[in-house]
C-alpha cells in the first residue's frame, strides 16, 4: 500500500530520519557518545515540533511508514492541495 503523506507528515519523517541518523553517528563514536544528549537535542527538538505539526504525535505507526517510504524512495509527493503555502502547510504557519 503506498502512503500519500501532506507537506508536514513527510517534514516530520525526514526530520526523524535527522534523528536516527545523528543518534547513529554519536552513539557509534566512542569520542561523541559521552556527550550524546547535547548532540541530540537540537535534532530531538526538531522531530518533536515537526511531529506536533503533522499530528503525529502518539501516531508512531504512520509516522514509521512514511519515514519507510521516504528511506526506500517509495513515498509519492505530498497530497493534493497540501503544497507549499497550503493551509496547514509548514511553510504557511508564521515563523
Amino acid at each position: 500500500m503506498t502512503i500519500t503523506p501532506t507537506v508536514p507528515e513527510r517534514a516530520a519523517a525526514q526530520a526523524y530520519l535527522r534523528l536516527v541518523e545523528t543518534a547513529r553517528a554519536v552513539l557509534s563514536d566512542p569520542g561523541l557518545a559521552p556527550l550524546a544528549a547535547v548532540h541530540l537535542a537540537s535534532p530531538m527538538a526538531e522531530a518533536d515540533e515537526a511531529l506536533r505539526r503533522a499530528g503525529l504525535s502518539g501516531n508512531e505507526a504512520r509516522l514509521l511508514r512514511l519515514a519507510a517510504g521516504l528511506r526506500e524512495g517509495t513515498a509519492p509527493g505530498p497530497r493534493e492541495g497540501t503544497e507549499p503555502g497550503a493551509r496547514g502547510d509548514l511553510a504557511s504557519e508564521p515563523s
